[in-house]
C-alpha cells in the first residue's frame, strides 16, 4: 500500500508558496465536492516592523495596522493584515522572526524596520545585512514585499546618514521589491517642519492618531500595489 502523507508533513518538503497553493487547492476542491462555489480568499499581508507598526502609545484602533485596514476597506479592498510589529525591535529582531512571520497564508509583506537601529547607532552595514536576510526569505517564499525606508538624523555624521539612507533604495533595486521612500513622508507633505510635531506623541518619536492617519494616506497607494502583486501569486 502507498503511504499517506499529511499536509503538515508535506510542508516540511515544500516551499512556503507551494504549501499555500496546496492548501487553497484542497479547500477549493472540498467546496466543489460539497456543491459550494469557491470564492476568492482575501489577500493576507504581514506588517513586519517595530513600535511604529505595532502602534506604540495608541489605543489599538488608532494604530498603523487598524487604520490601514480601514483605509483599504474604504477603497473596497478585502484584505487581512497581520500586525507583526514588536516595540523596540531592530532589523536583527526582524531577521530572527521573519521565518515564522511568513506562514503559508501570507500573500505579501510590509517591511518597516531600522528606526531602532539608528537610535542604537548600529552600523548601517549590519542593518543592511539583516534586511537582506529578511528579503531573501521573502523571495524564497515567493512573497512580494513593500520595503519602507527610514532616514537617519545627522548627529552620527554625514557618512553614517548617507550609508543608512541609501540602503533602502539599494535593497529595493537588488531584490525587486516595491519601495516607499519614508515611513514619515506623509507628515511632511506641508513642508513645515514645525507642523510635524503636532502629529507626534510627546516623546517626539511616535506618531499620534492623527499622524498615523496621514501616514496611512501616504502609504496606502503603495500598499494597494503590494496587494495587486500578491493577488498575482495567490
Amino acid at each position: 500500500m502507498g503511504s499517506v502523507i499529511s499536509l503538515s508533513e508535506r510542508g516540511s518538503h515544500l516551499g512556503y508558496g507551494a504549501v499555500r497553493n496546496l492548501r487553497k487547492a484542497l479547500a477549493a476542491g472540498l467546496l466543489s465536492l460539497c456543491g459550494i462555489a469557491a470564492t476568492a480568499e482575501p489577500v493576507v499581508l504581514a506588517a513586519l516592523g517595530d513600535s511604529l507598526t505595532q502602534g506604540y502609545g495608541l489605543v489599538e484602533e488608532d494604530g498603523f495596522v487598524p487604520q490601514l485596514n480601514r483605509w483599504l476597506d474604504a477603497q473596497g479592498v478585502e484584505v487581512k493584515i497581520i500586525n507583526a510589529g514588536v516595540s523596540g525591535d531592530t532589523t536583527a529582531g526582524g531577521a530572527a522572526r521573519v521565518g515564522w512571520t511568513l506562514t503559508p497564508e501570507v500573500d505579501g509583506m510590509i517591511v518597516a524596520l531600522g528606526g531602532n537601529d539608528v537610535l542604537r547607532g548600529i552600523d548601517p552595514a549590519v542593518s543592511k545585512s539583516n534586511l537582506e536576510k529578511i528579503l531573501t526569505q521573502a523571495r524564497t517564499a515567493k512573497v512580494p514585499v513593500l520595503l519602507i525606508g527610514m532616514q537617519a538624523p545627522g548627529n552620527y555624521g554625514a557618512d553614517y546618514k548617507q550609508a543608512f539612507d541609501a540602503m533602502y533604495p539599494d535593497l529595493a533595486t537588488q531584490f525587486g521589491t516595491l519601495y516607499a521612500p519614508s515611513f514619515f513622508s506623509g507628515l511632511q507633505a506641508g513642508g513645515d517642519p514645525g507642523a510635524v510635531q503636532t502629529y507626534m506623541q510627546p516623546d517626539g518619536i511616535h506618531p499620534n492618531a492623527r499622524g498615523v492617519a496621514l501616514i496611512v494616506d501616504d502609504l496606502g497607494p503603495a500598499v494597494l500595489d503590494l496587494i495587486a502583486a500578491a493577488k498575482q501569486r495567490q
